[in-house]
């Protein structure tokens, strides 16, 4: 081909070749705190995670041209992340960015109203120096990810009160559980309370309404569990050879005759959907989890909400300073009592189901 030859038509560009677009309006400088779960993954595993449509060699150029950070440095792709720690994102191409779909385009992300801040703080069940504990609510996603405009590290500063630090992520509920939160108000608590979580420090009892009743009424499933992919999203199934091993302790505080039982868990480690994959394995999936058991997460006849019925109820830690154990529990959210109500359990047991197990 001669100089003067007809260039090459854009499809037989390599994919990886995509042409640069205008950032789009409602891609901004995001800046996303890294969670207990993500400490120790590298920088381009994190970025495939979070905004999956970024292929390597634009996150090559992100990086050398300095426009990702962390913490303010600039990064490079294969460096490890710690738990506290806060990554920029910079304004991405419009096919890049994961939630094009959600705002219209041209049009910013809207900032955080002065009513969302208040019925964010209003939901602080524990707060001093270095720790804040929230009622997360059912239905609020704690990250961002494709598809998800609404999420809680993109309010954070709502939360900021007296500190000089934005409040940090240290653990993860689902979307679709409710229940108690930590967050981090210093980097030095931060770095305590992942340690914490990653070990045997922090106690954590979930309830839950289950179809079905577990047999025996208190047992140990120990279970290994992988990620594997799907059309509905990320999901986890059992693999005993390529899985992490995965312990949950339960134990049923109530039941309606063979119906259903009000089940309290203790998850000795921190797989994702643990609980859930663990019950339904037993064959007593938790009520409202269609992931995992589709119809058969309902109760036939029942008057309940068709959601998630899966509660962080109570945890327990040594504050990250010591000299003082942290103790919080969050009420149930409205379709759990609802549920409670017609079924007839306790909603404010007090005691321990687990204090007998090391």
């Amino acid at each position: 081909m001669t100089d003067s030859a007809k260039p090459a038509a854009k499809h037989d560009a390599k994919p990886d070749a995509k042409p640069e677009a205008k950032p789009a309006g409602e891609s901004r400088v995001e800046n996303r705190t890294v969670t207990g779960d993500e400490a120790d993954m590298r920088l381009d595993r994190w970025f495939k995670r979070h905004f999956p449509d970024v292929n390597h060699s634009y996150l090559q150029k992100l990086l050398r041209t300095g426009q990702v950070r962390i913490d303010g440095k600039r990064a490079e792709t294969s460096d490890r992340l710690a738990a506290g720690q806060v990554v920029r994102v910079p304004p991405l191409a419009d096919w890049a960015a994961p939630t094009r779909s959600a705002v219209p385009m041209g049009k910013p992300k809207p900032a955080i109203s002065d009513k969302q801040a208040a019925e964010l703080q209003a939901l602080v069940l524990y707060k001093d120096a270095d720790v804040i504990a929230l009622n997360k609510p059912a239905g609020l996603a704690v990250q961002g990810g494709t598809g998800t405009a609404k999420h809680l590290d993109a309010m954070l500063d709502a939360l900021r009160f007296d500190g000089h630090e934005r409040p940090k992520l240290v653990h993860r509920l689902d979307k679709d559980t409710s229940g108690v939160l930590l967050l981090a108000r210093t980097s030095f608590a931060a770095t305590k309370l992942t340690e914490m979580f990653r070990g045997s420090d922090v106690r954590k009892t979930y309830w839950a309404a289950t179809v079905g009743v577990p047999k025996p009424y208190q047992g140990k499933i120990d279970l290994a569990l992988a990620k594997e992919g799907g059309p509905n999203g990320e999901r986890v199934a059992e693999n005993k050879e390529e899985g992490k091993r995965a312990v949950t302790y339960y134990s049923v505080l109530e039941n309606t005759g063979k119906q259903s039982a009000f089940v309290a868990m203790w998850p000795r480690t921190g797989r994702t959907h643990q609980l859930r994959v663990h019950m339904a394995a037993i064959g007593t999936p938790i009520l409202g989890d269609g992931k995992y058991a589709g119809q058969g997460a309902n109760l036939p006849g029942a008057e309940v909400a068709k959601k998630l019925h899966l509660h962080a109820r109570r945890l327990i830690l040594p504050h990250p300073r010591g000299g003082k154990t942290i103790d919080v529990t969050a009420p149930l959210p409205d379709h759990m009592l609802a549920t409670w109500k017609y079924l007839g359990y306790s909603a404010n047991l007090r005691d321990d189901p687990f204090e007998d197990v090391e």
